[in-house]
């Protein structure tokens, strides 16, 4: 007797699909969880963002996502490869961002995967970097890199994440870097004013502290103390829609100094790393663009190096 499921497994049309099944692709930050399927090279369906909050641990955010219809209807999954913002050495991974802790090979055998990949999230995303089609990127500034030159990254989103290219032979070695981590250098006597403020609260301000979504709300503090004014209690979202909407000049100086000191750290990462192209990436980076000002703030940042200026910059928003 054959018996055929109610609902058949997800058979997509165009290309075939993977031998053994769809692969899980996940993407997990201190706030959000991304999970998608792998149908086929290249073709990524089914993407679903779930907020770290809301589960217990990765593995139960994990099987929340496994168990959706459409997911389910996939098929077992027996491979999966998962990014995550915090660094990955040996089993055992304890995120700085998050209160999420795990064994890679206890989720493995928890999930029922054959293959479970965990590495570090700008390590991943840098070595998407040379493929990146012209549409994916947008430029800020003028010039262009070099066939094979090292290639910066950075990003804001929850934290601040830095990576790079360097080539090796014929192909590219991707940096494992906490560069978010290091000590914050001011660039101008109004980020003196910043830091400043935040040496009230801690003891150790890196580049992080601001250059985050709780770094926009950081700054807004520390410039509402700088102005003599009264600071609300306004969350970074809030903060960005103000300054990009002109409901508020202090929001719209917030994202200026933002922006400022991304372009600074861009600019340090190039001369540091021999790179003729910096890629900013994540939200908390990239929603400043829409306000011109802040774009022109970054460009101007990252070219303050005299004759070791960068060729070039890029910005893709993620």
């Amino acid at each position: 007797m054959t018996v055929t499921p109610a609902h058949p497994p997800l058979q997509p049309s165009g290309a075939p699909g993977f031998t053994g099944g769809p692969r899980l692709l996940a993407d997990i930050g201190g706030t959000n969880a991304r999970f998608a399927l792998e149908i086929g090279p290249g073709r990524i369906e089914l993407i679903e963002v779930l907020a770290c909050e809301a589960y217990r641990t990765l593995a139960h955010a994990l099987r929340a996502y496994l168990a959706r219809p459409k997911v389910a209807r996939a098929g077992a999954i027996r491979y999966a490869a998962i990014a995550i913002a915090n660094p990955v050495v040996g089993d055992f991974v304890r995120m700085t961002n998050h209160h999420w802790a795990f064994s890679i090979e206890a989720m493995r055998l928890e999930c029922g995967f054959d293959t479970l990949l965990v590495v570090n999230d700008f390590s991943a995303l840098a070595r998407a970097l040379p493929i990146l089609a012209s549409g994916d990127r947008l430029q800020v500034g003028g010039g262009a890199p070099s066939a094979h030159a090292a290639l910066g990254l950075v990003g804001a989103g929850t934290g601040l994440g830095v990576s790079g290219l360097i080539p090796l032979g014929a192909g590219w070695a991707a940096l494992r870097s906490e560069g978010g981590h290091a000590t914050f250098s001011p660039a101008n006597e109004l980020e003196v004013a910043v830091l400043q403020f935040a040496w009230r609260e801690y003891e150790h301000v890196s580049a992080e502290r601001f250059l985050s979504g709780a770094g926009v709300e950081l700054i807004y503090r520390a410039l509402a103390h700088h102005a003599g004014v009264p600071a609300e209690p306004l969350a970074a979202p809030e903060i960005s829609r103000r300054a990009l909407a002109g409901e508020c000049a202090l929001c719209d100086q917030v994202l200026e100094v933002f922006c400022g000191m991304l372009g600074t750290l861009a600019g340090n990462l190039a001369v540091t790393l021999g790179a003729e192209g910096v890629f900013i990436s994540a939200a908390a980076s990239c929603r400043a663009w829409a306000n011109v000002s802040c774009a022109h703030h970054f460009a101007a940042a990252s070219n303050t190096r005299g004759a070791s200026k960068p060729t070039s910059r890029r910005c893709r928003p993620t």
